[in-house]
C-alpha cells in the first residue's frame, strides 16, 4: 500500500467538470499530509489531460473509453487501484461517481464514504465528513482498511486549487475491454426549452414548499416584477409543475445568476450543486434548520407566500 491519493476525473464533450478540479486540489493537500502523491486519473481520450495541479496524471486512452461506460470505466479504475494501491481514491459524488465508486467499493471490498463535504488526514488515516438527511446531519467517519473510497459533493472545495499544467502520461487500457456487456449507444441531450435558465442574471426558484402547480403563478408574477425567470428544484419538475428545462441541480442545469431567490427549497446537496456559484443567494423557508441557510447570503424563516406577496406590494 502507498500513501498516494487517486483522483478519478470526469469529462464530457472535451471539457472537465468543475468537481474534478475541486477534488484534485483536495487530493494535493491530502497527499501531502499522508506523505504520498496526488495522482489524477483521466479515463478516455479526446480531452487535454494536462490541466491538473497533481503530482502526476495518468490518461488511459482506448477506443472503448471514448464515451462514458460505467462497466468499462469501473474495470479500468479497478485495475489501476489494484496495481498502484493508493491510500485514498477520490470521486465527485456525481452521476459518474455514483455509478463507479459504489461498484469499485463492492468489487474491492473496501469502504466508500459518500456525500463527503471534507476529508482530512488524522492519526495515520483519514476522517471524512459526510452529509446525511439532505444536509441536516454531518457524520464524521474513519474508513477502516488500507484503501478508502471517498465521493465528494460538488462545491465542497475551491476549483482553482486543482488547476495546473501537469503533463499526462498516456497508457493503454490495463484490462481487455473487448467483451463488455454494456455498450454506449447515444447521448441524449435536453431539447431546447422556452427559456435558457443558464443565461439568466436573475432567477426565482421554487421548491416543494410552493405547495402545488396552481401556486407557480405567484412565483411567475414575482419573477416578472424582478425581471427574472422562474426555475425549480427537482421535486417540482418531477411533479410536472414546470418543464425539465427549468430544473436546477445535479440532474438538471447549473446556473450562475447575479440573484438566486429561493422559495420553499430546503437546500439538498443535489440542488446546491447546480446553483452554488450564484452571486447573491436569498432563501425563504419555514424550517429554520433547512441546510440552505448554511449557504444563503440572506434568508428568512417565513411563509414564502407572505414574503412573495409583500415583495409584490413593494415592487
Amino acid at each position: 500500500m502507498s500513501n498516494d491519493v487517486f483522483v478519478i476525473t470526469e469529462h464530457l464533450d472535451g471539457k472537465f467538470s468543475d468537481v474534478s478540479f475541486e477534488v484534485a486540489g483536495k487530493a494535493k493537500e491530502l497527499a501531502k499530509a499522508l506523505g504520498g502523491q496526488a495522482i489524477a486519473v483521466v479515463v478516455g481520450g479526446g480531452v487535454d489531460a494536462n490541466v491538473f495541479a497533481s503530482d502526476s496524471t495518468i490518461q488511459v486512452d482506448d477506443a472503448a473509453l471514448s464515451q462514458f461506460n460505467p462497466e468499462a470505466y469501473a474495470k479500468v479504475i479497478e485495475a489501476l487501484v489494484k496495481e498502484k494501491s493508493p491510500r485514498v481514491v477520490l470521486f465527485g459524488w456525481t452521476v459518474t461517481g455514483m455509478d463507479v465508486a459504489a461498484w469499485l467499493s463492492a468489487k474491492l471490498g473496501v469502504p466508500c464514504a459518500a456525500y463527503a463535504k471534507d476529508v482530512r488526514a488524522e492519526g495515520g488515516g483519514v476522517v471524512v465528513s459526510c452529509q446525511a438527511y439532505g444536509g441536516k446531519l454531518t457524520a464524521e467517519v474513519a474508513p477502516e482498511g488500507e484503501t478508502a473510497i471517498v465521493a465528494c459533493l460538488a462545491g465542497s472545495f475551491p476549483a482553482e486549487a486543482g488547476q495546473g499544467s501537469t503533463a499526462a502520461t498516456k497508457i493503454a487500457s490495463p484490462v481487455d475491454l473487448s467483451g463488455l456487456k454494456m455498450k454506449f449507444v447515444e447521448m441524449l441531450k435536453p431539447v431546447a426549452g422556452d427559456v435558457d435558465i443558464t443565461a439568466q442574471t436573475k432567477l426565482v426558484s421554487v421548491g416543494r414548499g410552493i405547495g402545488g402547480k396552481e401556486n407557480i403563478e405567484l412565483a411567475e408574477e414575482l419573477a416578472a416584477k424582478l425581471g427574472a425567470v422562474v426555475s425549480a428544484s427537482r421535486p417540482v419538475v418531477d411533479a410536472g409543475w414546470l418543464p425539465r428545462t427549468r430544473q436546477v441541480g445535479k440532474s438538471g442545469l447549473k446556473v450562475k445568476p447575479k440573484l438566486y431567490l429561493m422559495l420553499g427549497i430546503s437546500g439538498a446537496p443535489e440542488h446546491l450543486e447546480g446553483m452554488k456559484s450564484a452571486e447573491l443567494i436569498i432563501a425563504i423557508n419555514t424550517d429554520k434548520k433547512a441546510p440552505i441557510f448554511n449557504v444563503a447570503h440572506y434568508g428568512a424563516t417565513a411563509d414564502l407566500f407572505e414574503v412573495a406577496e409583500a415583495m409584490l406590494e413593494l415592487l
